[in-house]
């Protein structure tokens, strides 16, 4: 009995084996053989025995012995050696595949690495050659200007002036400079001839050196040299040096003694300031003189300051 159903009712197996049929066929016609009425596909079998087409005949029955020997020669098994072919071939593209994703993955990987220890050394490097911030560091080694001190009692008793609070903190910060060695470049004597001062001049504006004379500030220029030369004295206790500072004029002269030479400095200005104004104590590209004491006398709340420059 043939089989009637159409080509697309036929399975992918049964389609294979309708076209070897047809090809087998075609090949032997070109190659003008005639087919052998009891052997028409060359294999041995009569005629009766050659399976037709499944399409052409499907049993009714298809689970009887005849059945299964009539599509034994043209249903293909389902685990035929082509199909595991194709599933290892389908293995070893994954598995290739698989392989091909983690190597890229690995390269960047190895990228990133390398790229982090590059960022790393550069890190290290800008540390090791950037340049240190400069710890700012005062001008003047002092808070307030030399030679303050309390107003003389009845008895003529004073004691250094009280540092301010806010400036206490800085007093403590700064580490008094040493005396130098005596040299013949220090000042050793200052003459004010228009207020009638001579007077010793020692190292040192400390309490204990203005008890001695005028004192000359320690780091600040020696007299002839370039930069502020810083020389002070009491006004109103220990001799009274500077009593009359404040009637010094413009245009007059002051001589300082050292061992070896006089220079005598002109004075360009006076000023009377806040015992905190220390930046007249500052360094100078040129030589001058700055002579520094309290003021009004008796009172001392206030400095009164006379600037001279050197005179060539």
């Amino acid at each position: 009995m043939k089989d009637r159903r159409s080509v697309a009712e036929l399975t992918l197996e049964e389609l294979e084996e309708v076209l070897r049929v047809r090809r087998r066929e075609e090949r032997i016609k070109r190659m003008g053989k005639k087919l052998d009425a009891r052997d028409p596909l060359g294999d041995g079998r009569p005629e009766d025995e050659v399976p037709s087409p499944s399409y052409a005949r499907r049993p009714v029955n298809a689970g009887s012995p005849s059945a299964e020997r009539r599509y034994s020669a043209i249903i293909k098994p389902r685990h035929s050696p082509r199909h595991f072919t194709i599933r290892w071939k389908w293995v070893r593209d994954q598995t290739l595949l698989f392989v091909e994703v983690l190597a890229l993955v690995g390269f960047f990987l190895v990228i990133g690495q390398l790229m982090l220890m590059v960022q790393g050394i550069n890190e290290e490097s800008r540390a090791a050659q950037a340049v240190p911030t400069p710890t700012a560091t005062p001008l003047i080694s002092v808070a307030v200007l030399p030679g303050g001190h309390t107003p003389p009692d009845a008895q003529g008793y004073s004691e250094p002036a009280a540092i301010p609070a806010h400036l206490q903190s800085l007093v403590s910060a700064v580490t008094p400079l040493p005396v130098p060695t005596p040299g013949p470049d220090q000042a050793q004597r200052i003459v004010i001839a228009s207020i009638g001062v001579d007077a010793p001049v020692v190292e040192g504006d400390d309490w204990e050196s203005l008890k001695k004379g005028a004192a000359h500030h320690i780091g600040s220029a020696n007299p002839g040299e370039r930069g502020n030369c810083v020389i002070s004295a009491h006004n109103d206790i220990y001799g009274e040096i500077f009593r009359d500072l404040p009637e010094v004029q413009v245009g007059q002269d002051i001589e300082i003694y050292t061992q070896s030479q006089v220079y005598r400095y002109v004075v360009q200005q006076t000023r009377i300031i806040e015992p905190t104004e220390v930046g007249v104590m500052s360094a100078t590209s040129s030589p001058v003189l700055t002579l520094i004491s309290c003021y009004p006398y008796g009172v001392d709340t206030h400095r009164i300051v006379v600037i001279a420059t050197l005179k060539r």
